[in-house]
């Protein structure tokens, strides 16, 4: 089997990795255009534009199934990549873990980028799914790009800034953008009081690979033989992973697996 992955950049290695594990017989096409990036402050038509290109240079791989593995695509275009890849490539979309992490009660933090912190579109999915939680909203500047470069210090400072708007002793952390999940360890380090158990964090990366293989008529098999490939696609064109995957232990999973060319 083969599953493609749609980001702007490497926040699709979560959602890749998760179905490494899930699946460590399938191949993975990664397909990202980091030279447009950031997504979020762009119109609706260019992220549509650009999700598009992306899907449409991996479809010429063969792909069974496609994710779009970014919140904002998601939210943007995924009516337009459906309609042009189905019935023949089912297409999966990311949606922040809103609804898992209201079950539990509040108080819960969504950290997003800051054109999704406060859209119409995440204010819905609070109201629908958020239950009798409470929530805040939190803006993360700059560190889907500082997660993109892998910039330590970037990171650290992005990361801190967020963690400073998040109201202490939250319950949970939902990570409202795919790039997040690669650190999920320093942001729930950085908003877990002293002597605290910490919040529980929240992503997407599990549930999308789930749903690809759900979609694919298939089930997850973590004992399968390790043979899947890996292709990546930058602008369309086939490359290796980004030199700063490397830095994420999503990366080095993926790293491990025959990269083509």
């Amino acid at each position: 089997m083969k599953i493609a992955l749609v980001d702007s950049g490497i926040g699709l290695l979560a959602a890749a990795a998760a179905v490494r594990r899930a699946r460590p017989d399938a191949d993975l096409v990664l397909s990202s255009d980091p030279g447009s990036m950031p997504w979020g402050p762009r119109s609706a038509d260019d992220i549509t534009a650009h999700a598009m290109a992306c899907a449409k240079a991996a479809r010429a791989h063969a792909p069974d199934a496609l994710i779009v593995a970014c919140n904002t695509a998601s939210v943007h275009a995924l009516s337009a990549l459906r309609a042009e890849l189905e019935p023949d490539v089912p297409v999966i979309g990311t949606v922040p873990a809103v609804k898992p992490a209201a079950q539990g009660g509040g108080p819960v933090a969504v950290w997003a980028t800051p054109a999704t912190t406060g859209s119409p579109y995440q204010r819905r999915l609070i109201a629908e799914f958020g239950r009798d939680a409470q929530f805040t909203e939190v803006p993360c500047h700059g560190l889907a790009d500082a997660v993109e470069t892998a910039q330590e210090h970037a990171i650290g400072v992005a990361v801190g800034a967020a963690a400073a708007l998040t109201p202490r002793g939250v319950r949970a952390v939902v990570l409202g953008c795919t790039h997040y999940e690669l650190v999920g360890g320093r942001i729930r380090a950085a908003v877990t009081g002293e002597g605290g158990p910490g919040p529980v964090l929240f992503g997407s990366a599990e549930a999308v690979a789930a749903q690809a293989l759900r979609r694919i008529g298939t089930a997850p098999d973590p004992g399968a033989a390790p043979t899947g490939g890996l292709t990546v696609l930058l602008g369309g064109r086939t490359a290796r992973l980004p030199e700063p995957a490397a830095t994420y232990t999503e990366g080095r999973l993926l790293a491990g697996a025959a990269v083509t060319p």
